[in-house]
């Protein structure tokens, strides 16, 4: 029985493997990457900027909107809101960081985009400084959580508001906000790409709480991007893995699934689970900068059953 379920294992990851998509070259180092029910894909570029779309069924990745255009730069989180029919967007100078990207706008922005038309409908810049809008988060209420990266915060848009709000400011929080997403108790989680932490913040009408930083059963290497499951979350680390997380209690049990090459960004469409391969070792490592590596893909495995 367990030889039969490895073959099957082995057989669902082949035919997920068919349906890997290959990234056009003016699209490299993919940062995050977004999916709607019927399997359609937007994937965000840290280098060169725009949004790609991908349509279900092996489609050739086309610009849904192309580097530089509506005052974007380095495009970083992306998120698909079906409800409201936005795609919101993380938009960054960040030349700060050594990512020129492809426009001269300054400072961090949250942009939201009609879903199908493409059409621009919100941009609110991060305040203060410094600030790199990183990655999103969708509240029950319909408003948008966002990291940043540069500064200890969460920030939050509600709905119909122009302008971003300061939700959660904490020293604690200093390693580095990355990938954000709620928890099936209603709380907020969060983790720290640079100093490898996860911590719970608990929501209770609207308002921040306790800040816990959470205990990992294993070291994290640059966890990134983050998505809520049954039961508990998908998280991919730049160290290589896509990981499964559960939460009992302040305990983090953190489950290898799969590795990839420097993943970044994670989206779950249906039964299938789509990884960015984002490779960003090449721009920090200096045994590998200046070499950009021959292909950037969005990979896909099954969603474990249990």
């Amino acid at each position: 029985m367990v030889a039969s379920a490895a073959i099957a294992i082995g057989l669902a990851t082949a035919a997920a493997a068919d349906s890997d998509v290959t990234l056009p070259a003016g699209s490299p180092f993919p940062e995050s990457v977004a999916s709607l029910a019927d399997g359609t894909l937007f994937v965000s570029s840290i280098t060169d900027g725009g949004v790609l779309r991908v349509a279900p069924v092996g489609s050739t990745p086309v610009p849904f909107f192309k580097p530089g255009e509506h005052d974007t730069r380095s495009t970083f989180g992306v998120l698909a809101d079906e409800k409201t029919g936005t795609l919101w967007v993380a938009s960054n100078d960040a030349s700060a960081i050594g990512l020129k990207g492809p426009s001269a706008v300054e400072g961090a922005w949250v942009k939201g985009f009609d879903l199908k038309s493409g059409t621009p409908k919100v941009s609110a810049r991060l305040p203060g400084g410094p600030a790199i809008a990183n990655d999103f988060a969708l509240g029950e209420d319909g408003s948008l959580y966002v990291t940043n990266t540069a500064a200890p915060q969460i920030l939050r848009l509600k709905p119909d508001a122009k302008d971003l709000e300061v939700f959660v400011q904490d020293d604690a929080l200093k390693g580095g906000l990355d990938g954000i997403a709620f928890g099936d108790d209603g709380a907020l989680y969060v983790n720290t790409y640079q100093s490898g932490e996860m911590f719970r913040i608990d929501v209770k009408m609207g308002a921040p709480g306790k800040i816990t930083k959470l205990k990992t059963s294993r070291p994290l290497t640059h966890p990134d991007g983050l998505k809520p499951i049954p039961g508990g979350f998908l998280m991919v680390e730049g160290g290589g893995t896509l990981d499964r997380v559960t939460v009992a209690g302040d305990e983090a049990k953190v489950e290898t699934l799969q590795k990839f090459a420097g993943p970044t960004g994670v989206a779950v469409a249906g039964d299938t689970i789509w990884v960015a391969e984002g490779q960003l070792a090449s721009l920090s490592d200096p045994d590998k900068k200046g070499k950009t590596p021959d292909a950037f893909r969005l990979r896909s495995m099954p969603l474990p059953k249990n």
